[in-house]
């Protein structure tokens, strides 16, 4: 199969190298040092046990349009960098061209093909001028769920903290034969995936803890353990995601764990910290309206309060603005 990987970077670059030395044609793009060592000695990836492997066949570069139709395209990338290069995947795509986002926290294809009032709804919050939508067309997309942790320690090298799952699923339910091939070709290459009938439920869950454990960890600077073990940070993460839950209801959307499942499963990655609180450590944008923002919307729409939920994205977007300010002067 050929695989593009769209962001070669924690998720994007554990995908890579697993795939790559499962024997799939995969392609990265990757930009500056990382580029520059992924081409000279290919992509290194640490396990939790501190054995590594490296994929030597893969094909780099800083511009889509030297890859070619694909058979996949994986966006791994964050939801504001998808916008800046969206105009580029078209190069990518071939007849039956898949496109498999991964982003965290709620995606912008959330409510296509999803039955209810709010059926083919923009969620402005993710793509306020619908250039996604442009040039993602929703009969490509596959929807996905990465549950790795992982990190980029240096250039050409990331590491594996926990984790080992990445499902998929079409928007519609339908038990597809792109998504069960997908699901296989993850699993050749040692994830635990599978194609599933209620990606939204699925997504939420996920969604449910980055939208309050993302956020906190980047106000406050404390690992997912030190969160959830923290009272006062513990609680209100909880009556953060008490609020999703009141939304998801209204939508429709069954959970199979509860708040405090969800809470024990965080604490149980240890002392980790979220990729917001290294965004906010490398000085970079956060990603902060698909982990949060969204679900703030997503309130509003359903006419739910959510007090707890709002003044953290209140709080974190003023970070995220003195972040920007500091990277102008």
């Amino acid at each position: 199969m050929r695989i593009c990987i769209v962001g070669a970077g924690a998720i994007g670059g554990l995908l890579s190298v697993r795939l790559a030395n499962a024997g799939e044609q995969v392609s990265v793009l990757a930009r500056g040092d990382h580029l520059a060592k992924i081409r000279s000695s290919g992509l290194t990836l640490v396990e939790p046990d501190g054995s590594s492997t490296v994929a030597t066949t893969l094909a780099a570069s800083d511009d889509l349009a030297n890859f070619g139709p694909q058979d996949l395209v994986v966006l791994a990338l964050k939801a504001h960098q998808i916008v800046e290069i969206a105009d580029k995947l078209p190069h990518l795509y071939g007849d039956e061209t898949v496109v498999l986002p991964l982003q965290n926290g709620i995606p912008w294809w959330f409510f296509q093909k999803f039955p209810g009032p709010f059926e083919g709804k923009s969620i402005r919050a993710l793509d306020p001028e619908g250039i996604l939508a442009r040039y993602i067309p929703v009969e490509r997309i596959l929807g996905a769920i990465a549950y790795p942790a992982a990190d980029r320690d240096a250039p050409g090298v990331i590491r594996l903290v926990e984790g080992d799952r990445f499902l998929v699923g079409e928007l519609d339910g339908e038990r597809s034969d792109r998504a069960v091939n997908i699901a296989a070709a993850l699993s050749a290459a040692g994830f635990k995936s599978r194609a599933l009938t209620d990606i939204r439920a699925h997504l939420w869950v996920k969604a449910w803890g980055n939208m309050a454990f993302n956020p906190i960890s980047a106000l406050t600077g404390a690992t997912l353990a030190q969160i959830c073990q923290h009272s006062p940070t513990r609680e209100l993460a909880r009556s953060m995601m008490l609020e999703a839950s009141d939304v998801a209801a209204k939508l429709g959307i069954q959970l199979r764990v509860s708040v405090e499942q969800r809470i024990d499963g965080a604490q149980k990655v240890g002392e980790h910290k979220t990729s917001m609180l290294q965004d906010v450590e490398a000085g970079r944008a956060l990603e902060i309206d698909p982990l949060i923002g969204s679900f703030v919307e997503l309130g509003q729409l359903t006419a739910t309060p959510m007090p707890a939920t709002e003044a953290v994205y209140e709080l974190v977007s003023l970070l995220n603005w003195r972040l920007s300010t500091r990277a102008l002067r």
